[in-house]
């Protein structure tokens, strides 16, 4: 097993060519579709955690902001599936880079705000200045309002690069403390490897939420510009 515990989250290169390209346009290629008229219970039961969770996104928006359900619901596949995929041994995870959740984040953090100055402008500007607030302390409302504003999408980004990078540095220590107990002590190696078994599922629960809880930010965002 590598030595160095940050190797796995050095993006990949193919004859000295980035290949983190093609990793991310990867996922979408294991979403099944169907051509026929009758379903089988995969495409199915698909079709229903989507409708599901774009309810349950969407049912706070009103008119325009349910024009971003497609996008939202098409974010949370996209992490959802990159978290997963990147839990495969020797395999490599987008999310954990943070300059590619800021590229995720920024743009869609602008979006909506910048919808909001457009069409709602007087309650975008009443964020930064909340009602019945002292005169003294206007100024220093409407800064830290401002850099709170600001901080959003790097707080999106920091969010999920930190949750995934910290499941996967800790499946790497428990899985080097595996394998090298299992020559020494076997009892003790079964149940390191039991906690390995029980971290994994742990894994594969947080890459679903952190997923969940970026878009549902977003969304968050999003509602309170529209």
């Amino acid at each position: 097993m590598n030595e160095n515990l940050f190797a796995s989250f050095i993006a990949p290169t193919i004859l000295g060519l980035p290949a983190a390209v093609l990793i991310i346009l990867f996922p979408p290629l294991l979403i099944p579709t169907s051509k026929y008229l009758i379903n089988n219970r995969l495409i199915t039961t698909q079709q229903w955690l989507i409708k599901l969770t774009s309810k349950q996104m969407m049912t706070m928006h009103n008119t325009k902001g349910r024009t971003w359900s497609l996008m939202l619901v098409s974010l949370i596949i996209f992490i959802a599936t990159t978290n997963l995929l990147g839990l495969l041994p020797h395999s490599f995870t987008p999310t954990t880079q943070l300059s590619m959740n800021l590229a995720m984040a920024i743009p869609l953090w602008a979006g909506a705000v910048i919808m909001g100055f457009r069409s709602k402008i007087k309650n975008a500007l009443a964020h930064f200045l909340p009602q019945g607030t002292p005169t003294p302390l206007i100024p220093m409302l409407v800064i830290i309002e401002t850099i709170s504003l600001l901080i959003q999408p790097m707080t999106l980004a920091v969010r999920l690069t930190a949750n995934i990078t910290a499941g996967h540095l800790l499946m790497h220590l428990i899985g080097s403390a595996t394998l090298a107990m299992s020559t020494i002590n076997l009892p003790s190696t079964l149940i390191i490897f039991t906690i390995l078994i029980l971290l994994t599922i742990l894994e594969i629960a947080v890459a679903l939420i952190q997923a969940y809880v970026f878009t549902l930010l977003v969304s968050l965002y999003l509602h309170d510009n529209t």
